[in-house]
């Protein structure tokens, strides 16, 4: 692995991965309201979890856009999850359209990781978001030299699914369950991409 640095800048043409800056919340925030209703059906939730159990748990909440940036670096500089928004350049303006995470990473014997993504509906079936994924995936398996990569979303979202496919990603199965998304547990669908250099 390759000495790794963060912030981190990806580019593919006029495709743009970077972190998200605190000079970054009105655009995000503008995007994110347009696309509320779009996003809410595949959007992570947190489960209600009784406090009065006798058991460690330990939530954090992510309730301001400045606490997600900070959060996001603070995962990022410990090489724990990667997340970046995703920008389309034309000369020297971006537009932002939406955001992608290399999370969950692993070192050691396992060497993988997940990605999850959402982008603007109005930029959405461009081949943009394939693009990102592509994109972060070569990093992760080039430079982090990372074994495994998985992208999980429910089977009701065609198009996401889609998006693995055009990326390289095959369909590996099926889990039950697993994660909790608008509100209660929800199957998936699991897609799978492997390093073929290691």
């Amino acid at each position: 692995m390759t000495e790794f640095s963060w912030p981190l800048v990806l580019r593919d043409g006029e495709l743009e991965l970077r972190p998200l800056r605190f000079r970054d919340k009105p655009v995000w925030g503008q995007v994110r309201r347009i696309n509320r209703e779009w996003l809410s059906p595949w959007e992570a939730t947190l489960p209600i979890i009784d406090m009065r159990k006798n058991i460690q748990t330990k939530i954090s909440s992510v309730n301001s856009f400045y606490s997600m940036v900070r959060f996001n670096n603070s995962e990022a500089r410990a090489l724990r999850s990667l997340t970046l928004g995703i920008w389309i350049r034309d000369g020297k303006s971006a537009r932002f359209i939406g955001q992608i995470t290399l999370g969950g990473l692993i070192f050691g014997a396992y060497r993988g990781g997940h990605i999850g993504y959402w982008i603007d509906q109005r930029f959405a079936g461009q081949g943009l978001m394939s693009r990102a994924v592509r994109l972060l995936t070569d990093f992760a398996f080039n430079e982090l030299q990372l074994h495994r990569i998985e992208i999980n979303m429910r089977p009701e979202n065609e198009p996401s699914q889609k998006v693995a496919q055009n990326a390289g990603y095959s369909l590996e199965g099926s889990r039950k369950n697993y994660l909790h998304i608008d509100g209660a547990w929800r199957d998936h669908l699991s897609f799978v991409r492997e390093n073929p250099k290691l």
